[in-house]
């Protein structure tokens, strides 16, 4: 086999900031403030919304985080001292300027050399679901957080750091409302939660026709919507089998590893198949971030037998539908040949989690795990795909050619 090719010019697809402590409410309209409180907890601080103190994150304030790929080893298999994540994450360092603003972390991006990368917020993990039980809240805490990564990054840096504002869904006027606001600012794409979200009709699936006013709009918008793993909705029903000790997903057990999976990301991406939003909206172009890949098979599988069951409930192959409007990142660790089997090699992107501890220590140490791609499919994966997605000149002298999405 000829060596890996590793100088394809890199488009990071999954990249973080760390927000500042003021970031949901520098701009949180004073009747919502007291809602949202960092309390001290011992030698830790904590956030709390709606007086629940909520411990997905563990550390809301990021001055002390886990180095970036501390966690390295668990998820590639290779722990084996079994040590915890906890365990793993050790001390911590203290937050570095390229995780909190766009100048150093451009700086970061020449050493590292990437040539552009997607870089979605932190806390946008835990709003929607720890205020889910007031729209309003969670549509006034989506606004403070964007208009605070305006502030901080903007949306767009030298058309190499492209940030991802969020979008929720749970009332739709005020979801159009956002998306005017971030396209206004130059948002070349957006963030939602992969997950039903609840307006005042309760909790509803995002893909239902109630929402296309929304849809409508981002299609004619020509941006991609991206879907980026966050706290599991599933929770709820989780702790009817196992009652949790702690919420923080470095504490999680094996039941809770292995019984969550990413049932999220697949009944969202069979939702917007389902109810018909792709179809009514075939432009539409769909980015699944940070959710791995093995959530993709089994639901072809059960597109497929729908669609021999009930073909007359379908304007179109809901599988073809899935090719057509989907890209998927693999987890680092991942197997991207699998990915590139179902939905393409023009549909499969490249993201790191830098820096998040459990993504790589810097993007090029993808080629530790690479599985062996040729020239051309390595330019596709580490970067073009990403450009192609986003609208960008793809950085191949000699392009193949691909089917517009």
């Amino acid at each position: 086999m000829a060596a890996q090719f590793t100088d394809a010019p890199i488009f990071d697809a999954d990249s973080h900031m760390y927000e500042t402590p003021d970031a949901l409410k520098r701009h949180l309209p004073e009747k919502y403030q007291q809602a949202v409180q960092f309390v001290q907890i011992g030698r830790h601080t904590r956030i709390s919304i709606l007086n629940r103190i909520t411990e997905f994150i563990p550390n809301p304030t990021f001055d002390r985080v886990a180095a970036p790929g501390a966690h390295v080893d668990f998820y590639a298999g290779t722990n084996t001292e079994g040590k915890s994540l906890r365990e793993l994450s050790g001390k911590g360092i203290d937050a570095l300027p390229a995780f909190r603003e766009p100048g150093a972390r451009l700086k970061v991006l020449d050493e590292q050399g990437v040539d552009g990368a997607l870089v979605f917020p932190t806390l946008a993990n835990l709003v929607e679901h720890s205020a889910s039980e007031d729209p309003e809240l969670v549509v006034a805490m989506i606004h403070a957080l964007n208009q605070w990564m305006l502030e901080q990054w903007g949306f767009v840096q030298e058309n190499r750091l492209f940030m991802m504002p969020v979008i929720s869904m749970a009332l739709v006027e005020e979801a159009q409302r956002e998306l005017d606001f971030v396209l206004q600012n130059g948002a070349r794409g957006v963030l939602i939660k992969p997950a039903p979200v609840k307006g005042f009709k309760g909790w509803r699936s995002p893909a239902l026709p109630e929402f296309d006013p929304f849809w409508r709009d981002v299609e004619a918008a020509g941006i991609p919507v991206m879907l980026h793993a966050s706290q599991p909705p599933l929770s709820d029903y989780i702790n009817m089998w196992e009652p949790p000790h702690t919420n923080n997903f470095m504490d999680m057990s094996p039941f809770r590893w292995a019984v969550l999976g990413h049932r999220e990301i697949s009944d969202m991406v069979a939702s917007l198949i389902l109810h018909g939003t792709l179809t009514r909206f075939p432009k539409l172009r769909i980015g699944s971030v940070e959710n791995g890949s093995s959530w993709i098979r089994p639901l072809i599988h059960d597109l497929q037998d729908v669609y021999r069951k009930m073909p007359r409930e379908f304007q179109e192959d809901p599988v073809q539908v899935l090719r057509r409007n989907l890209w998927v990142s693999p987890f680092w660790e991942g197997n991207v040949a699998d990915v590139v089997e179902q939905v393409g090699w023009d549909k499969v992107l490249f993201g790191s989690d830098y820096p998040h501890p459990e993504g790589l220590e810097e993007p090029k140490g993808f080629y530790r795990y690479a599985e062996g791609m040729d020239e051309q499919r390595t330019r596709d994966f580490m970067g073009d795909n990403a450009r192609r997605l986003l609208g960008l000149p793809v950085k191949n002298p000699n392009p193949p050619k691909v089917a517009a999405a």
